[in-house]
């Protein structure tokens, strides 16, 4: 059993707002794997006086403990009581209420000695690769379906945050956890796994330097920092592009020229 873990800051200037961890019970008999995205603000007011990191490392911190001591408990299950404990260490200072209180994207892995179990909510990934090698991609992709122009607009993006009809992330409300995409596998079909930050998987999406089972690939040939590496390698070479061509960083501000990104591998 092997687990690696990277994670680079998109930008020097800020902190990194991802939050990654891995877990293995002395008995080897399992383990866990817990990867957030923390979502950054628009600039305002967001109701609380806590950061995005403080944020990622409690309900981080919740999911990890949790999903290694609580066998007992579903990963939705987890996942709820991880965000009402973290909602509950800041409740009396902050307006959880606020449509932009702090937020995060997951991704979660938990496995015994018959089961892998799964969870994604928002546009983090897991990559699940099968005993014959083949990958399989666990996505929500809500996201996915709202228009790139609503997405620009700060006020339209609010109205479909953790609404039906628009896109849910792990903030203040336990009941999110309900609409995470879940699902088990038996132990002997996973042969290993990753989580993947939207900043880590730029790889595929939007660069198309190839699909989830050549993603999986680089993971399994240059470990996390190497997947890692090519991301940055691949954001440059499109920023230099953008300034060669007279545009604004990022490819005329349609995206981040660099965003947080975070791999976690493990092989079961």
């Amino acid at each position: 059993m092997r687990t690696e873990a990277a994670t680079l800051p998109g930008s020097p200037e800020r902190p990194n707002e991802d939050w990654a961890a891995a877990a293995l019970p002395a008995s080897g008999a399992g383990g866990t794997v817990v990867v957030l995205d923390g979502v950054t603000p628009p600039a305002g007011d967001a109701g609380c006086v806590h950061t995005v990191p403080w944020f990622t490392a409690r309900l981080g911190g919740a999911l990890t403990e949790l999903s290694a001591s609580r066998s007992d408990l579903t990963l939705t299950e987890i996942l709820a009581l991880a965000i009402r404990r973290t909602a509950d260490a800041h409740r009396t200072t902050c307006d959880l209420s606020h449509v932009r209180t702090p937020q995060a994207t997951v991704a979660m892995a938990r496995w015994d000695g018959t089961t892998v179990e799964h969870l994604v909510l928002s546009d983090a990934t897991l990559l699940l690769q099968s005993a014959d090698g083949s990958v399989r991609a666990v996505l929500d992709d809500r996201l996915d379906h709202v228009p790139r122009e609503v997405l620009r607009s700060v006020e339209a993006t609010d109205r479909l945050r953790n609404r039906e009809g628009g896109f849910f992330t792990a903030a203040a409300d336990p009941d999110a956890a309900l609409r995470a995409v879940t699902g088990t596998t038996p132990r002997a079909e996973i042969r290993a796994l990753a989580a993947l930050t939207d900043g880590a998987t730029r790889w595929v999406r939007p660069f198309g330097a190839g699909d989830w089972a050549d993603c999986f690939g680089v993971l399994t040939e240059e470990g996390a920092h190497g997947l890692l590496r090519r991301v940055r390698a691949l954001e440059t070479a499109e920023q230099r592009a953008a300034e060669r061509a007279g545009e604004q960083a990022g490819r005329a501000g349609r995206r981040k020229a660099h965003d947080d990104a975070t791999a976690v591998y493990a092989e079961l």
